[in-house]
């Protein structure tokens, strides 16, 4: 296994937006995250990826770039950035940014140009088609609207958008176009960003002939990832872009690749020169039945079987619970009906996800356990896509099953702002910030936990110098254990070393009949204080390191 800095990373995504807010305008910016830069250190994290800090209009929160190389007014300057890449790369933090090229803002100057006229040099950059009997030229469904086309009255032809209408996509197909994308990553990484992750990067090739999805209930759109993702040309473009910005740098590129599965994913990996890793999304579907709205119950059996293929499918995994596109964590896979549950699952969970062999991501507020959040009305929504969702559901008939999957599933849970202490809008701002605070910050904020070696926080922290510091759990082969079905059990074997890892998902005491070699050593992170001999206590986890010749 080679050594690379970004395999000994645990990385910390930070959402700009509702981080910290330095200048009192309720939004977070990039002088919020220079304010926050000791917590960090203290933290142990030794990368930090940016969700967009560009120029934008934010019609889909900055995933719709005005202009790839000015920072977004609500964030600061580009001497705000230089100071917080600086003081970042001092304490010995890597910095990823987002990179968001399968599509611009419609205002972007790229697309203000294209369609100016069938002729206009840009035109090219994106997708144009003539309609069909008056209508778009397919029925491909966008993943924000009914329709992924738009009309423009000016030129009399449809525009592609996989996702907001103000968000057309790009021409992949265009040289032109992909040497511009190239250059403007280069300028990034000449200022000294040490990686991208890449936002649906395995979207960018189409089909060539754009055709209509195949439906099977008449509906008059059809979602049709099997012609915008994973396209043959995705690799050329892929090999491509690393030749041009990626070899002859000591970076990263992780790509956000959903429909991505077992099978594929090595198409997409190192070894064909084109992704460092990948986010997968299969785990983010475990608890969806029709749609991701369509809430089931999370089976750790299946959880499990998920994992450990991953784990024996590529050679290197990301490793997340959450993001800005999902709900939080301890919400969602945890226990959050008691606090003493919420403690202890979210403990359980960091343990399962993060000792797993890959690149940890930990998303902000998830090391203190933050939980979903109790919308009560649709003006208190912000995302796009719940925003949109929502309003489908009203004209369709099914606003109850819409707002259960909204206050579940929805990406404003994971947008809410950070709680740094049980002040006004938990110490992010003193002025009333852009989205709603949780009204739980005052009992879950970084301030109480901090000086608590109890907490959800003091744990995160103990995990990430535990793994940052083994050789064993970094590079590590897995292996699972069989087990009861609500444990998640597996080991860590690198050269003479081994460590068990044990999780009982589930509140309930289960019995787990491991041999005694398993607990020869001492306990070296666990969520319990005691431990009964095969017992687990509801959520209990632990890491202990187990014996040498383990043939």
């Amino acid at each position: 296994m080679k050594h690379q800095w970004w395999k000994e990373s645990v990385v910390y995504q930070i959402y700009p937006r509702s981080f910290k807010d330095s200048n009192q305008d309720g939004i977070g910016d990039l002088r919020g995250i220079i304010q926050q830069i000791d917590y960090l250190v203290w933290l142990g994290v030794n990368a930090v990826w940016l969700n967009p800090i560009y120029d934008s209009p934010n019609d889909d929160m900055g995933y719709d770039i005005r202009d790839y190389e000015t920072i977004m007014t609500e964030f600061g300057t580009m001497e705000d950035f230089d100071e917080l890449l600086d003081k970042l790369h001092q304490n010995g933090i890597r910095l990823i940014m987002d990179l968001v090229v399968n599509h611009t803002s419609d205002e972007h100057p790229w697309f203000v140009e294209s369609r100016k006229s069938k002729e206009n040099p840009y035109r090219d950059f994106y997708i144009w088609r003539e309609g069909k009997d008056g209508k778009e030229p397919n029925n491909w469904a966008s993943f924000f609207t009914p329709s992924a086309w738009d009309y423009d009255e000016e030129t009399q032809e449809w525009y592609l958008h996989l996702f907001s209408k103000k968000q057309p996509d790009l021409n992949w197909n265009n040289k032109q176009m992909r040497e511009s994308v190239y250059q403007m990553m280069n300028r990034w990484f000449d200022k000294g960003v040490d990686g991208f992750r890449m936002d649906v990067i395995n979207l960018i090739a189409k089909h060539p002939d754009l055709p209509d999805g195949e439906s099977d209930n008449n509906n008059r759109y059809v979602f049709s990832d099997r012609y915008f993702a994973m396209q043959p040309k995705l690799h050329d473009y892929l090999r491509e872009m690393r030749k041009a910005c990626f070899d002859g740098r000591d970076c990263m590129c992780v790509g956000e690749t959903p429909f991505v599965n077992t099978n594929n994913a090595n198409s997409l990996l190192e070894s064909s020169s084109q992704l460092d890793m990948i986010f997968q999304f299969e785990l983010m579907d475990i608890d969806s039945k029709s749609s991701k709205w369509d809430v089931a119950e999370f089976s750790v059996p299946k959880f499990k079987q998920l994992m450990s293929s991953w784990q024996k499918a590529v050679p290197w995994n990301s490793l997340f619970w959450s993001n800005h596109d999902q709900p939080r964590a301890v919400s969602r896979f945890g226990d959050v009906s008691t606090e003493e549950s919420r403690v202890l699952s979210a403990k359980m969970l960091a343990i399962a996800m993060h000792l797993l062999k890959g690149t940890s991501f930990l998303y902000q507020g998830e090391e203190i356990g933050m939980t979903n959040c109790a919308f009560s009305s649709f003006d208190q929504l912000r995302d796009i896509e719940s925003i949109n969702f929502y309003r489908n559901a009203e004209n369709g008939g099914y606003l109850d099953f819409a707002w259960n999957g909204i206050l579940k599933k929805g990406r404003d849970n994971a947008r809410t702002v950070m709680q740094w202490d049980d002040t006004k809008n938990a110490g992010f701002s003193k002025t009333e910030p852009w989205i709603m605070v949780n009204p739980n910050y005052t009992q879950i904020n970084v301030a109480s936990q901090q000086s608590n070696p109890n907490s959800i926080l003091d744990f995160y922290r103990n995990l990430i110098q535990l793994k940052l510091s083994n050789e064993t759990l970094i590079y590590g082969e897995f292996d699972l254990i069989d087990g009861p079905d609500s444990v998640f059990s597996y080991t860590r074997t690198y050269q003479d070393e081994q460590y068990l890892i044990v999780c009982n998902m589930k509140n309930e005491a289960v019995r787990f009949d491991f041999s005694q070699e398993f607990i020869q050593d001492a306990f070296l992170l666990s969520n319990y204080t005691f431990h009964y001999k095969n017992l687990l206590q509801p959520y209990e986890a632990f890491v202990v390191r187990l014996g040498k010749n383990h043939d």
